[in-house]
């Protein structure tokens, strides 16, 4: 294509159309006459299976934006009609936002197909609302008023659209086709016909309303008579066919409505198929004005040569100036197209008058290329101080261009000698580097991120490509369903079957062949990709803002903004043609660009890694060190040749003598924003569709600013080490290269963090505007479907996007001055990687947090932070780490700390940072006791104990609760020892009391008595031994469950409490007879066959130990005491109110005088013992120690016994072995079939 050269100082910026989440888009079916439509929230239906239907679902026929003129929340609704003309599809497209937030797509359904060319918008001065004039093919003029709530709250359309959907039947269309829809106002229309005239409806009130909505009014061109006659097929003028109707050559193509500042009347402008433009008075009916839109003569022989073909509705523009004046422009397609200025002045009698501005001067714009044929397709018209702005938009097929024209009309001789300035459109299609040995990621890794980079195709795009690329393989079934896989899974599954792993000729793996096999699959998918996606960029109208000065291209499936070249983007798209005061730069950017580009993919891959290493990695070298360590990594001085070489010297001079520190210094200022608008307090945000624009743009400037930098980066390198001689003046000896160096790796590394932010996708929760708390399955699934897909870019810093105060440039330079701001090096928008994988924790997203780390900061609070994302993974180790790291910079007071962490810290735990590690590590335990990682809240635990000061008050509650968490954590994971240091540290008795009891019950739950015994327990001996005397008697079945008494027996062996031991053998031996565990032998049937022992029993095992303990006393104090029950006889029962001295009962009352019997008897003994000489001192001390316990017992035995508690008695040693003995004698008379009954017991009937 031989284009034209013209300078590039706009550049478009393409967006998707694709809703941001399944929720937000709404069908409303519009009901036939009578009848009352429903809507429903979208879900994803079945995707085309091929181009065809590809088309028809998802590429609009028609699409524009119509803006508001009295209301302006929202201001602006992008139109589209879709799915065979039969939905009008509506969403707002404001950038900045007034109010709340509109982000509903609604889609009305028609019972018939719409006619694209009348549709038609009006804006109530009354009230807020979109009137929607539609006409379809069944001659149907429908009229739907919709609020702002339509676009904001899915509750406004739920009940369908009712009386804000009204249908009329115009009796007018019965003879007469519609062409052209024009909108006087919401009470007035206009509808071009195919004959020529015009049907006027004027809107009935009140009572007129009665026979219908609308009132009719038909104008002529040339009166009923002629209008009659043209009904009569021989009688017919000259007409043109379209659409399978004659249309008649005063029919109207284009129109164009103004009221030039009067309030009671209209004048419709009408491009006509004779190439004339007539101006029709809408109050009266009256043509005021017929003329040649060219104001030339026409030979009457060639009228083939001068018709407008009726397809062509984009003829004509109106500017309103002042009251009672307008500037008209025409276009005539005639030949090679010519614009035409007309200024009209009229009033309000009905009067006009139409004067050509340049007579002597004609405008013919320039096509886009001399080869190709362009259509111009249309053109937009703009008032600026300087005179009308001209905007023209050329279509080729699926391919168009937009070139602006500043018009000067003081320049009589010249008006239009400004040149026409182009719009850079992104038709690059990026590309993939070929795969081989040296990529660090796989084939498909790779292809996934070029197909799924945000914003580049939709989700139908891909749908259909798969389905098509199945049917090529013979794969694909119509009954194939995805249900549970992703899009991204499907096409991995499906180009993944068609590869397989084959061995090479020596045996191996032939890893290469599968590679290259599978490259072939992916590029084949790729090309299908792009056929399709190429179909969505065809152009369908240019749209002009009146109140932001923003031009819009509306696209089959997409839209493009418009706006301002930075400097660098002007210097990029014109290298060839560079400003004057460029010229230097433009050829330092040519050639780097050039340098690099004859990389192999191998090379390119190579120095990428490189500069990563340079990137994330902190290097303590000095600057030429680094450079040269940056040379051997990427390896590229071995591959570049001589001709390369040359075609750099050729570019920069000899020995580069054209870089320069200036030079670098001018480059750096293209990369640097100029505005500091952009650190003001934004006076109107932008929308969620505004921020999308800029997202999409700062995705663009990211590719050309690395694409330059990376490129430069290469360059200076080279050019640093390719001059050896220090007599060839190399760069070093000219400037600081290594200062150069550093600039452009700080420029690369805030490029690749927001390359980062700009790719990387998050799902975040809509807004539920007039939701309710209901959470009935509806709303469930509802709210699952109410997440919006956003950048990260978009999430993350999307709140800081809009027009700042004091500001009134356009709003295309203002875009691209906040792009600029974002990708300078030295910006006014912060970057805080802490803040962001704050968000992003806060996000539940802790693996792209984890992926902003290279950016991280080195301060404690960044350090902190990492450690946060790293805990949120799971990785308690390297948090560990961090939170280690961190602890004496998050210590130490600050005065006037900045509290901001996006949620992720609450006040409580703000107040614990900054006020002493104590705190600090207190902290760091709660964060680790969340996730129940015990062992690293007993290692911060006692860091923070370490550390706390005796005597501080203010910290005393972190050393209970550090106490009590060390002790929990401790615990849990069954560190006894670590428990009761802690345990024992406790100031608090209730708290260690009710700690003690647990750290009883966990040992003795996992069988830790061995260990319990061990433990020292100072000062808590005796609670332990109540606490297990509880468990012990709380216990009923001492066979299964925790084995208390085995455990307090244990514990008082340890401890030397032979007689205490041996009592709660007594217990559990009671508790063993009464389960009926003496006839059970070894815990068994209790048969006694085979080979078991009648005599070993729990019974008889229980009396043996008990004998044994009680034999390890001193045989004075050999006894214990025991639980008189309720009907124990005489060897172990008996009356409760009855004591057994010495093996027998006693009476209570009694109790004293036995007790002076044995005194009396020890006394006796004792002197015999001292006459033989055989009485110690010791043992009289012996003997008096039990005449004392003797007597506590009896002043606690009638305290028992006044409470009505058990009476006790005393056993003996002797009594314990004739009870063991009685035992084995029962069992003895068991096994020989030897019972013993009583009188009470029943007779056996023999009988």
């Amino acid at each position: 294509m031989a284009s034209r050269d013209f300078e590039i100082l706009y550049k478009e910026t393409r967006l998707n159309l694709e809703p941001a989440s399944q929720s937000s888009t709404v069908h409303v079916r519009v009901p036939p006459q009578g009848a009352y439509g429903r809507s429903s929230s979208s879900r994803s239906g079945p995707s085309a299976d091929d181009e065809k239907g590809y088309r028809s679902k998802n590429l609009a026929t028609a699409s524009s934006i119509y803006y508001r003129k009295h209301n302006n929340s929202p201001r602006g609704f992008l139109w589209r009609v879709l799915d065979n003309d039969t939905v009008l599809s509506l969403r707002v497209a404001d950038v900045c936002k007034q109010q709340k937030e509109a982000p509903l797509i609604l889609n009305l359904r028609f019972p018939t197909a719409i006619r694209p060319s009348c549709v038609g918008f009006a804006d109530p001065e009354d009230y807020d609302a979109l009137c929607v004039f539609v006409v379809d093919h069944s001659n149907q003029l429908w009229t739907i008023t919709l609020r702002p709530d339509h676009f904001r709250k899915r509750t406004a359309t739920e009940g369908g659209l009712g009386d804000a959907c009204q249908s009329y039947s115009p009796p007018g269309f019965g003879f007469k086709h519609p062409h052209r829809l024009a909108v006087v106002n919401p009470e007035q229309l206009i509808i071009t016909m195919h004959d020529g005239g015009i049907l006027k409806f004027d809107r009935k009130k009140g009572p007129e309303s009665n026979g219908g909505s609308w009132k009719e009014t038909i104008y002529n061109v040339a009166g009923w008579g002629q209008s009659l006659r043209g009904l009569v097929p021989f009688q017919r003028n000259q007409t043109i066919k379209y659409d399978k109707i004659n249309m008649e050559m005063t029919a109207a193509a284009s129109t164009a409505v103004t009221t030039m500042g009067h309030s009671d009347t209209g004048f419709l402008f009408t491009i006509c198929l004779d190439h004339r433009m007539r101006v029709w008075d809408v109050r009266t009916g009256q043509i005021l004005y017929t003329g040649d839109i060219l104001n030339t003569r026409r030979d009457p022989q060639e009228v083939g040569k001068w018709t407008v073909d009726p397809s062509q509705g984009n003829l004509i523009r109106i500017l309103d100036n002042t009251r009672g004046q307008c500037l008209v422009l025409t276009y005539s397609p005639a030949g090679s197209g010519e614009f035409k200025f007309w200024k009209v002045k009229a009033n309000d009698q009905g009067s006009i008058h139409v004067a050509d501005c340049f007579p002597d001067a004609h405008l013919v714009p320039p096509s886009p290329s001399s080869l190709d044929v362009w259509t111009l397709a249309d053109f937009a018209a703009t008032q600026q101080p300087g005179g009308p702005e001209l905007w023209t938009m050329w279509k080729n097929n699926t391919s168009y261009r937009v070139h602006r024209l500043q018009v000067q009309p003081r320049d009589v001789t010249d008006p239009f000698g400004d040149g026409w300035k182009a719009v850079h459109i992104e038709n690059t299609v990026p590309t993939a580097r070929a795969s081989g040995p040296w990529n660090p990621t796989d084939s498909a890794e790779k292809w996934l991120d070029l197909i799924f980079f945000p914003g580049r195709f939709s989700k139908s795009t891909l749908e259909t490509a798969l389905a098509m690329y199945e049917k090529g393989l013979g794969t694909y079934k119509e009954t194939n369903s995805r249900v549970g896989r992703s899009i991204a899974e499907s096409i991995c599954s499906v180009l993944g079957s068609t590869t397989t792993l084959d061995r090479s000729s020596t045996g191996g793996a032939d890893y290469d062949q599968f590679r290259n096999t599978s490259e072939t699959q992916w590029m084949r998918f790729w090309r299908l990709l792009l056929e399709l996606d190429k179909q969505r960029g065809e152009a369908l109208s240019l749209v002009f803002d009146p109140l932001e000065g923003m031009i819009w291209v509306a696209c089959a499936d997409l839209i493009a903004a418009v706006r301002q070249c930075s400097e660098l983007d002007s210097v990029y798209h014109n290298l060839p043609s560079s400003e004057k005061k460029n010229e230097d730069v433009a050829a330092l950017v040519s050639a780097g660009l050039t340098f690099v580009e004859s990389f192999s993919d191998s090379m390119h891959q190579q120095s990428r890694a490189a500069l990563r290493a340079e990137l994330y990695e902190d290097s303590a070298q000095s600057d030429s060190e680094r450079m040269q360590l940056f040379l051997d990594r990427a390896g590229f001085w071995p591959s570049v040749t001589d001709e390369d070489c040359a075609q750099v010297i050729d570019t920069l001079g000899q020995n580069y003598q054209m870089v320069t520190a200036r030079l670098y210094e001018d480059l750096f200022d293209l990369i640097t924003a100029t505005s500091e608008a952009n650190s003001q307090e934004l006076r109107e945000p932008f929308t969620g569709f505004g921020r999308r624009v800029v997202v999409r743009a700062v995705q663009e400037t990211i590719e050309l600013h690395w694409q330059i930098l990376f490129s430069q980066l290469i360059l200076l390198v080279h050019m640093e080490f390719d001059i050896d001689s220090e007599d060839a003046s190399p760069l070093h000896s000219r400037f600081e290269v290594g200062s150069v160096y550093r600039r452009l790796i700080d420029a690369l590394r805030r490029l690749e963090h927001l390359r980062w932010m700009a790719k990387t996708e998050l799902n975040v929760s809509a807004s539920k505007s007039g939701g309710s708390g209901s959470s009935s399955p509806a709303l469930t699934k509802r709210s699952q479907d109410d997440n919006n897909t956003i950048t990260a870019l978009e999430g993350l810093t999307g709140h800081l996007f809009g027009l700042p105060e004091s500001n009134n440039i356009p709003l295309l330079s203002n875009i691209t001055d906040l792009v600029l701001d974002l990708c300078a090096p030295s910006s006014t928008t912060v970057l805080s990687t802490w803040l962001l994988q704050c968000r992003l924790l806060k996000l539940d997203r802790p693996d792209l947090a984890l992926e902003l780390n290279p950016f991280a900061d080195q301060d404690a609070f960044s350090t902190y932070v990492q450690g946060r994302v790293f805990l949120a993974l799971r990785d308690h180790d390297t948090a560990s780490f961090h939170f280690r790291k961190a602890a004496i910079g998050l210590s130490i007071s600050i005065k006037n700390l900045d509290r901001h962490s996006a949620g992720l810290l609450d006040d409580t735990e703000w107040n614990l940072l900054n006020s002493g590690l104590p705190n600090y590590y207190a902290h760091i335990v709660s964060l680790y006791d969340r996730q129940k990682a015990y062992s690293y809240v007993m290692e911060f635990s006692r860091l923070a104990l370490q550390f706390v000061q005796p005597g501080n008050q203010e910290i005393a509650g972190i050393k209970t609760e550090m106490l009590s968490r060390l002790f929990t954590a401790a615990t849990s994971i069954s560190h006894f020892e670590e428990a009761h240091s802690a345990l024992l540290s406790m100031d608090d008795e209730a708290l260690q009391r009710s700690y003690l009891r647990k750290l009883v019950e966990k040992m003795c739950e996992t069988g830790q008595s061995s260990e319990l015994t061990r433990l020292p327990f100072a000062g808590l001996q005796t609670k332990v031994d109540d606490m297990l005397v509880d468990k012990c008697r709380a216990t009923r079945d001492v066979l299964n469950g925790v084995p208390y008494h085995q455990i307090l027996y244990a514990w008082r062996i340890s401890h030397n409490d032979y007689r205490g031991a041996a009592a709660i053998l007594l217990d559990r031996l009671q508790k063993l007879r009464r389960a009926g565990e003496g006839d059970r032998v070894n815990g068994g049937t209790g048969t006694g066959t085979g080979t078991d022992d009648a005599l070993d029993t729990h019974v008889t095992r229980q009396y043996l130990l008990l004998i044994n303990a009680l034999s390890c006393v001193a045989p004075q104090e050999a006894y214990i005491l025991e639980d008189v029950l309720p009907g124990d006889d005489g060897d172990g029962g008996g009356d409760s109110g009855q004591q057994k001295g010495a093996g027998g009962l006693v009476d209570d009352d009694n109790l004293e005088s036995h007790l002076e019997e044995l005194a009396k008897k020890l006394d006796a003994e004792a002197a015999a013992a001292r006459d033989g000489g055989a009485m110690q001192p010791e043992e009289e001390d012996e003997d008096a120690a039990l005449i004392e316990k003797m007597q506590k017992f009896s002043t606690a035995t009638t305290a028992r016994n006044g409470q009505n508690l058990p009476a006790r008695r005393f056993l003996m040693l002797a009594d314990l072995r004739k009870q063991y003995q009685q035992e084995l004698d029962r069992i003895v008379a068991i096994q020989n079939n030897q019972f013993g009954f009583t009188a009470e017991d029943d007779l056996m009937d023999l009988a």
